[in-house]
């Protein structure tokens, strides 16, 4: 009987090993395969409390993983450097000790910094730290500004990411050609500070198929205003207003309107409000749409390798149209018959 229980005991001692070493298995697999990373650290910087901020900080905290740490700081009066609140300095100082830690860290779950506004962007660039860093919701304009003033975000030793607020001027002029696709001549009146949104537009305008006969004037102030629109209007076939110091003055802005309206001409621009005012279309992308998009990039930013000199240049996005505004009004004015706005926003999301 010993001989004959010998052999089966021992292929059932070696079967329950088996076994054992499977759950185990299991068990070391669950834990570096099926555990998800752990949820991101976001800080967000806000510098102002208009209502498009608002908005925008609203979707980031909604769109925050289960678990993830969201601090967020406001700026003092003034733009002074945030502090943030004595509570949340165990959350920096251990975001601060995962920078050393980071090698064990995913891209995912590497904390980043999300800077709303132009007075959070320079606040920002200011501080100590190389954590991840995206700057949202500034104009062309306001980055250059930022840019050529802020050493700190030329130095190359932080990977950051900007976020446009408002849409390329090639998805602009796209817009233009889906609406009048007969014609060839657009008319800009710019400010000198306008310059680098002016070569953005002249770029689009050449790359274009067919190419836009682009006319710009230069207005320094109000008074030169009439005269500029003067010298464009007859040379075009629509107008657009630039997101610059005309684009951002209702006065300004309604004069171009105007304009626009006595030659029977439609104006375009990037903002819902010009669409309400008397313009004819805008692309658009509202606060919750680019914090989704600062999402997006905050995580191509924390992915991405460091580097030194130019290779590690700032990431910069323009806001991806995500609708296209028709004044259904001004185009049965004009005598157009217009797509949906629907159909629009389909036509801008075809890559270019």
């Amino acid at each position: 009987m010993n001989s004959f229980l010998s052999p089966f005991c021992g292929r059932l001692r070696r079967a329950v090993l088996a076994v054992g070493f499977v759950w185990a298995g299991a068990a070391v697999s669950s834990v570096l395969f099926a555990a998800p990373a752990s949820a991101a650290s976001l800080t967000v910087l806000m510098g102002d409390d208009a209502a498009a901020s608002s908005e925008f900080v609203q979707q980031l905290r909604a769109d925050q993983e289960p678990g993830g740490k969201f601090e967020l700081v406001r700026l003092t009066p003034g733009g002074a450097d945030p502090q943030p609140p004595a509570e949340a300095t165990d959350t920096e100082r251990a975001a601060n000790a995962g920078v050393r830690t980071r090698s064990l860290r995913t891209a995912s779950d590497a904390p980043l910094t999300m800077a709303v506004g132009p007075a959070a962007a320079r606040a920002a660039v200011e501080r100590p730290g190389q954590e991840p860093l995206v700057l949202a919701m500034l104009s062309r304009l306001e980055y250059e500004t930022l840019k050529a003033s802020s050493p700190a975000l030329r130095r190359g030793d932080r990977r950051v990411g900007v976020l446009l607020r408002d849409p390329a001027m090639a998805d602009q002029l796209a817009l233009i050609t889906a609406v009048l696709p007969q014609k060839h001549r657009i008319g800009v009146v710019a400010t000198p500070e306008s310059e680098p949104l002016v070569r953005e537009l002249q770029r689009a305008a050449q790359g274009a198929n067919p190419p836009w006969d682009l006319r710009v004037e230069y207005a320094p102030d109000a008074k030169s205003l009439a005269n500029a629109l003067r010298q464009v209007v007859p040379l075009s076939d629509a107008l657009m207003v630039l997101p610059d110091l005309i684009g951002d003055s209702q006065a300004a802005t309604l004069s171009v309107l105007r304009a626009g309206a006595s030659a029977g001409l439609p104006v375009f621009g990037a903002s819902e409000g010009l669409v309400r005012s008397g313009g004819l279309a805008a692309a658009v992308s509202t606060p919750s749409q680019l914090a989704q998009q600062a999402r997006l990039l905050g995580q191509k930013v924390a992915s991405a390798g460091t580097g030194s000199g130019n290779s590690n240049a700032p990431l910069v996005e323009a806001a991806t149209p995500a609708t296209v505004r028709v004044n259904a009004t001004v185009a049965r004015g004009l005598g157009l018959r217009m797509p949906e706005e629907r159909e629009l926003t389909d036509r801008l999301a075809v890559p270019r």
